[in-house]
């Protein structure tokens, strides 16, 4: 196997466990997944531009994405008070740049939860990931991961998932 197929490999694996974990609501697997600066962002739009001068759905730095996750555990957040069944489809999964640090990669997904907790719906959320994955201690790491969802420029429900 060449390096750029191990490499592809690697980053595959990586992607298909972080969505995994978030599915089955393993957050603080899922966590453990992320640098000590990582970012993580859901722009209400296209994703352009800083992301600090941005409106955003979620904005969070790697303080504020731990409060989420501790949130998510405590399974008294009643938006996922049960927490929803979900399952992802992750696909077109390209490597945009490779350094040897700082993997950057593209992704497309579809979300598809089951709100338990509203009525049993069931939404559909289709969008864009875009991944830097960090070299560290003979592992990937998540050092930001950005969501742009399909339906970004219209009225969203509850964002209280990991998407």
């Amino acid at each position: 196997m060449s390096d750029s197929e191990d490499v592809r490999r690697q980053v595959e694996d990586f992607l298909y466990l972080e969505a995994r974990l978030a599915d089955e609501s393993r957050y603080q697997e899922w966590e453990a997944l992320v640098t000590d600066d990582m970012r993580y962002w859901v722009p209400a739009g296209p994703a352009e531009g800083d992301r600090d001068d941005s409106l955003s759905y979620i904005n969070d730095n790697r303080a504020r994405l731990a409060t989420r996750i501790r949130q998510l555990c405590t399974g008294k957040r009643h938006a996922q008070t049960p927490p929803s069944p979900m399952r992802r489809i992750v696909s077109n999964i390209e490597i945009l740049s490779d350094d040897g640090t700082e993997i950057h990669v593209t992704s497309n997904f579809v979300l598809y939860e089951l709100a338990v907790q509203s009525k049993g719906r069931l939404r559909i959320w289709p969008g864009r990931a875009t991944h830097i994955l960090r070299r560290g201690d003979g592992r990937l790491r998540m050092a930001a991961k950005s969501v742009e969802l399909v339906t970004a420029g219209e009225p969203q429900p509850n964002l209280t998932i990991l998407l």
